[in-house]
């Protein structure tokens, strides 16, 4: 491995555990607390464990999964100190991960037997979305890949601007229709303007819409089809974008957002500035879709590839347990 790539890669996990703190210390400093001087994993400290999980936004039917795998392990091992604690725990965790469909990507990449790639990107206000959409953008020119965005969030003149600026900074293509514009009609002719440049991919930034509110909802179903309409086949990803500080409530989010359409991969963002990165394992487990981003800090270089064992073994890693 050439000096750079180490360099990157243990800036990558330096950057990965560093956003990872607060849930580490959430998570791992209570667990070390209510396994202090025991022998053994009994019913009491099972049933603190439960509750740990829960605060941390893992999500009730994730917690029994994991709480009733321990004990099998437990039993399997002959668990007597705190210290095997450490790796049983992750070994669980790793493995409840490992039945979502999620692939360990080492680096940003997409199917390049699509050209143009389109990625169609959903979720509500506030979750990071636009800027999301700028920092894959950047990650992928970094790459030498041509990138056009779309803004087809046409009900706010901040979005659009802000896009823009994020096309600035990721230098690559840009196109809207203004304000109040018919979003599937941006949508459109942002993949025509793709293949009519031979652009690699196309990331398409929607409204952020409630899920609570249906007709937004089927909104999305229109700009999918005409997206399909210019380019049969696409949009070939529709991603959804989760902010992990709202726990549970993204955990909503997800459910409603997976019945009104055909969501195939995640983005869980802001993991830096919560507490509650529990919840990237509770969606995992309970929607299988894969999870492919993961924003660990504000940089713009701070949005990761999702591997499952760097981040359960960054969890892990510096824990006292």
């Amino acid at each position: 491995m050439s000096f750079f790539k180490k360099f990157f890669t243990k800036k990558k996990e330096e950057d990965l555990s560093e956003g990872l703190q607060k849930t580490k210390e959430g998570i791992f400093g209570k667990i070390s607390k209510a396994v202090a001087g025991k022998s053994t994993v009994d019913i009491s400290f099972l049933d603190e464990l439960e509750g740990i999980l829960i605060q941390s936004d893992v999500g009730l039917d994730t917690t029994i999964k994991i709480i009733d795998r321990l004990e099998k392990k437990v039993a399997e091992d002959k668990y007597l100190n705190t210290n095997e604690l450490n790796s049983i725990l992750k070994k669980v965790i790793t493995d409840l991960l490992s039945e979502n469909n999620t692939e360990n990507l080492q680096d940003f990449e997409f199917d390049t037997n699509n050209h143009p790639h389109v990625v169609l990107v959903v979720g509500v206000n506030g979750t990071g979305k636009t800027t999301t959409v700028g920092k894959l953008a950047y990650q992928f020119t970094q790459r030498e890949h041509k990138v056009v965005l779309g803004a087809a969030d046409t009900f706010r003149a901040a979005a659009v601007d802000q896009l823009k600026i994020w096309s600035e900074r990721a230098s690559c293509d840009f196109y809207d229709k203004g304000m109040n514009s018919d979003p599937a009609a941006v949508a459109y002719e942002t993949t025509q303007h793709a293949i009519n440049t031979d652009a690699d991919l196309v990331l398409i930034d929607t409204a952020g819409r409630l899920h609570t509110k249906s007709y937004l909802m089927k909104e999305l179903t229109k700009i999918k089809n005409s997206i399909s309409k210019k380019l049969p086949g696409a949009p070939h990803e529709v991603m959804l974008v989760l902010d992990a500080t709202t726990g549970q409530n993204a955990i909503e989010q997800a459910k409603q957002f997976t019945e009104a359409t055909e969501v195939t991969c995640l983005a869980l963002t802001k993991l830096d500035g919560s507490a509650k990165g529990g919840v990237v394992i509770g969606i995992s487990d309970q929607f299988k879709i894969p999870i492919k981003y993961i924003g660990v800090g504000e940089g713009i270089d701070h949005l990761q590839v999702f591997n499952k064992e760097a981040f359960v073994e960054s969890l892990f890693g510096n824990s006292k347990l």
